[in-house]
């Protein structure tokens, strides 16, 4: 669970970036990624402030996460060892959803738009393939445009519409049912 795959060489501003699974010795510095993705955007379910876990809460949860065979967490590295990226796994707990996982994907804004997204996913699926996952889905704010492009891409389908499903800035939001079958 541990390996390793190296996505960028020199690509992102000079700086070599990789894609491994997470580590419980990440803890604290993944609840700083968190923290600092959710106060870069609006879109995400927890808003800025409001995520509360300490990084004793976060390494008990990865150590839980470690004992799961269909749930997971990808983390982007840069060389210095900073993260800056990540992509959830959480996988049915019951055997009528052992076929699917439910996604949260967020990247820090100075490296979005730089084809870590796509990275991501691409070495989910590889992950979630082995381990007989057939269906991958998530929920999307239907004006996150960059964001509904990317899964778009990854190739992504949308599936129904949560009507008022969010309240951003005292205004509801709608969001998309999205998935992907492997």
């Amino acid at each position: 669970m541990e390996k390793s795959i190296v996505v960028f060489g020199s690509y992102i501003g000079g700086i070599s970036v990789h894609i491994r699974e997470i580590k419980v010795e990440d803890a604290e510095s993944f609840v700083n990624l968190v923290k600092q993705v959710e106060n870069e955007s609006p879109f995400m379910l927890m808003e800025a402030g409001e995520r509360e876990t300490t990084a004793l809460q976060q390494r008990k949860q990865l150590e839980n996460l470690k004992q799961q065979n269909h749930s997971t967490i990808f983390v982007v590295e840069q060389d210095e060892g900073k993260l800056v990226g990540y992509l959830i796994a959480v996988g049915g707990n019951v055997r009528k959803k052992k076929h699917s996982a439910y996604l949260v994907i967020g990247i820090t804004e100075d490296y979005r738009g730089k084809g870590l997204g796509k990275k991501l996913f691409h070495q989910l699926e590889q992950w979630a393939i082995e381990r007989q996952i057939s269906r991958l889905e998530l929920t999307v704010v239907t004006e996150n445009e960059s964001a509904v492009s990317l899964y778009k891409k990854v190739g992504f389908e949308i599936e129904g519409l949560k009507r008022n499903s969010l309240i951003i800035a005292q205004k509801y939001y709608d969001e998309y049912y999205m998935a992907k079958l492997l």
